[in-house]
């Protein structure tokens, strides 16, 4: 492939030099936050996070005994530097952490990316780049990894770990002690090119992933072998595309949600500020559903859905002539609604705004076909040995019907053909970060093994590592891993077994 380069759009700037003060705007974010945060301790999930962090948790219940092994999480740390505050929830930077799971118990070590974005701004003790929804005029950006923040997913793959951020490359730490290896270029002519957060392993050992270049209208796609090595990429052409998070592979079949935004350029926006919704009103667009063929890499079909906003997927398998997947849909002010608590706003639980839903795409009609499958809801996961086949259980992290605000606090095993859902709510005061579901060695089934997460106790402002059995969640967790500080609110992660 013809090696290019291609700026996150929107966030490339200027060298104006450094500014010897902080900039109004990010010094009334810093003000609104605090000030909330004073009203509402539940605010302190989204606190700074000011030093690397290690020690033993103290468990409670039954920690299971075949539950040997690492979880890995990742997400955005420092949200606070010289007095300003970052715009967006997406901007902090990379905070890789570390729960060991063995003989019982369980140990935590969390230790910030080492990005060349963080090490510069710690040397001059104040932020210098644009980051994903704040704009900064300081310092010049000479490739996406320039901006790389390395704050979105932690994935164990073939002996390595990466610290993942969907606009750069995948940033490799050390998997005993996170120290920050470097970044890891899959072949010379695709250095720095965005490599998604959200990678699919395939039950084989491969792995698929993409990059998002919104402003091209374009997407790279990325074949890797189970040996780390890079099989094949190629650069797609999509038109009116901007953000695109995730995907989701079914055996045949890659497939991309691309939301109705237009990108506007302007003085003085960010990244995420230049996403205009145009799902609404004249000349609306749809959401367009991109089925991407495994064995040529070329576009198979482009179906329409009314239009939503995407983050995340569960999985897909193919029917036949059908493909379906499982997602969860947004409206089209998802993006600024996420950027609110930095300023410590509160949005309302409206079941409207988000639902986890089953899409069924016909080639053959050329219909697609969406089937609700669970309220406000996020973070879709599956079992890792039914990745890109048939599967009946989906987890899920919700926000309880009778909750005023849009606040994750429960955890759900949802059986997709049933509608049957097994659920647990978690005491008042309590925030549920992403949940994965954990075979037991040889599993015979999808509930055959643990939901694993971790939660955040704002009341004790402490982390706490929670482990359900997985045919019987609403019993209540298992086990209880409590730390005796808070770490930060984490995207997403993965378990590797010892």
């Amino acid at each position: 492939m013809q090696r290019r380069h291609f700026l996150a759009t929107g966030l490339g700037v200027t060298a104006l030099g450094l500014a010897s003060t902080p900039a109004l705007a990010d010094v009334l974010t810093f003000q609104r936050f605090h000030a909330a945060l004073r009203q509402n301790p539940r605010l302190i999930a989204y606190a700074d996070t000011v030093a690397d962090q290690a020690g033993e948790a103290v468990v409670t219940g039954r920690m299971p005994a075949d539950l040997d092994g690492v979880y890995f999480r990742n997400g955005p740390g420092r949200f606070e530097l010289g007095g300003e505050r970052y715009h967006h929830w997406f901007d902090g930077d990379g905070f890789a952490q570390r729960w060991q799971i063995s003989q019982g118990k369980v140990s935590h070590l969390g230790r910030f990316v080492q990005t060349q974005k963080f090490v510069d701004e710690s040397k001059a003790g104040q932020f210098l780049y644009s980051a994903f929804g704040t704009y900064l005029d300081r310092r010049g950006i000479k490739s996406n990894d320039t901006i790389n923040a390395a704050n979105t997913n932690l994935v164990p793959f073939n002996g390595r770990v990466y610290a993942l951020w969907e606009g750069g490359s995948a940033t490799e730490v050390d998997p005993v002690s996170l120290d920050t290896i470097g970044l890891k270029t899959w072949r010379s002519d695709l250095k720095s090119m965005p490599f998604s957060a959200h990678p699919k392993i395939d039950p084989a050992g491969g792995m698929w992933n993409f990059g998002g270049l919104p402003g091209t209208d374009k997407l790279v796609i990325y074949r890797i072998g189970a040996d780390g090595e890079l099989v094949t990429s190629k650069v797609i052409d999509v038109p009116k595309m901007a953000m695109v998070h995730d995907f989701v592979v079914s055996a045949r079949h890659l497939i991309f949600l691309i939301p109705p935004y237009d990108l506007v350029r302007g003085e003085g926006k960010s990244f995420a500020e230049m996403h205009e919704w145009a799902g609404n009103g004249p000349g609306a667009r749809p959401l367009r559903v991109m089925v991407v063929s495994k064995d040529t890499l070329q576009i198979r079909k482009v179906f329409e859905l009314p239009a939503h906003m995407v983050f995340h997927f569960g999985n897909a398998w193919d029917d036949g002539d059908v493909t379906r997947f499982d997602v969860v849909l947004h409206d089209g002010q998802a993006l600024a609604r996420v950027g609110g608590l930095m300023q410590g706003e509160s949005a309302k639980n409206d079941p409207k705004r988000s639902f986890a839903a089953q899409i069924s795409l016909d080639y053959a009609t050329g219909t697609a076909q969406v089937a609700r499958l669970l309220g406000a809801s996020e973070f879709p996961r599956v079992m890792p040995q039914v990745v890109s086949s048939r599967h009946r259980k989906l987890a899920l992290v919700s926000s309880a019907p009778r909750n005023a605000h849009m606040i994750l606090d429960t955890v759900n095993l949802l059986d997709t053909d049933s509608g049957k859902n097994d659920s647990y709510r978690f005491d008042a005061g309590w925030l549920a970060e992403e949940h994965i579901l954990v075979p037991r060695r040889n599993a015979r089934s999808e509930t055959d093994g643990y939901l694993l997460g971790v939660a955040q106790d704002t009341v004790r402002k402490q982390t706490v590592l929670t482990v359900f059995d997985a045919a019987r969640v609403s019993a209540g967790p298992m086990a209880l891993a409590r730390l005796p500080y808070r770490a930060p609110h984490c995207f997403h992660g993965n378990f590797l077994a010892s």
